[in-house]
């Protein structure tokens, strides 16, 4: 068995703190391998509020009453609020891999709701991502090591896995189709690796197999904006960076990003941002003299 954690001034004792908007108390880790069973009951729950990632295997969960059992498979996270019930199990033979954060504050039910975790929410599907084990490693280390500010770092983490937990749950409303949701990932890889050619929106959905009607829809549906209007933000924010960091003419600069004709350049840069490229850096130098 494996186990890492931390806690709040050193202290396993539960607590409620509605001094702040979000307050970190603990966070861990567990790795069952061959331990044959981790339980955990409280009847009365716990005074603050809790997330258990399940990141491999399965845990077993009972929910309301000892005699209910619910598999959480991996992938899902589990949310405890103040004073419910508690009862779930982890066994090494599902080789049960689990991350958990504790946490209080005077805004705690707002934040999940804002980050789309309504107040019925128990059980959902966040998906196996690492990214989310990261967090949760970082909020370990942050508790462990209690440097400067880390009770801020400690909320900020906190909110940057509830983004991403949002992002998932509000992606998966909006693309529920697996295929779907593969393609729009391989087009946005794509646009970023080619933003600087010359990319015919037509006959890349063609040559995905998709019309471009539907390729638009679905593209904006899951960015926010349309394929040409993805690539001008990818080329432009590019050409930003030159225009900070080198010596570059602005003609040289509108090639290197995809646009051959500079005045045509000049144009975009200035519908996007405001500024000619050439008043965008001199700004840049004022700022920095």
């Amino acid at each position: 068995m494996y186990i890492n954690s931390a806690y709040l001034n050193n202290s396993r004792l539960d607590f409620k703190d509605k001094t702040r908007p979000l307050i970190v108390s603990s966070c861990g880790t567990y790795r069952l391998y061959t331990r044959f069973k981790l339980p955990t009951f409280r009847p009365r729950g716990r005074l603050d509020y809790q997330i258990i990632y399940i990141s491999s295997g399965i845990a077993h969960f009972h929910f309301d009453n000892a005699e209910n059992d619910t598999i959480v498979s991996a992938g899902n996270m589990v949310v405890y609020r103040p004073k419910e019930f508690q009862k779930y199990e982890y066994y090494a033979e599902d080789q049960t891999e689990v991350y958990w954060v504790h946490f209080t504050g005077g805004h705690v039910k707002n934040i999940l709701r804002n980050y789309g975790i309504k107040d019925d929410m128990r059980v959902f599907y966040a998906g196996t991502s690492l990214e989310y084990e990261r967090v949760f490693k970082r909020i370990i280390l942050e508790l462990q090591r209690c440097q400067a500010d880390y009770e801020e770092m400690l909320a900020l983490l906190l909110r940057h896995l509830l983004i991403l937990i949002h992002r998932h749950l509000s992606k998966q409303r909006i693309l529920k189709n697996e295929y779907l949701e593969n393609e729009m990932d391989v087009a946005t890889q794509y646009f970023n690796d080619h933003y600087n050619s010359d990319i015919n929106i037509e006959k890349y959905a063609a040559s995905h197999g998709m019309s471009v009607s539907w390729f638009i829809r679905n593209f904006k549906a899951y960015t926010g904006t349309t394929p040409m209007q993805y690539i001008v933000s990818i080329r432009i924010s590019n050409a930003q960076v030159l225009l900070e960091t080198t010596a570059y003419t602005v003609s040289e600069i509108g090639r290197i990003v995809g646009y051959d004709n500079p005045l045509y350049f000049s144009r975009i840069f200035h519908k996007q941002k405001g500024f000619s490229p050439s008043e965008y850096r001199k700004q840049v130098l004022q700022t920095l003299s």
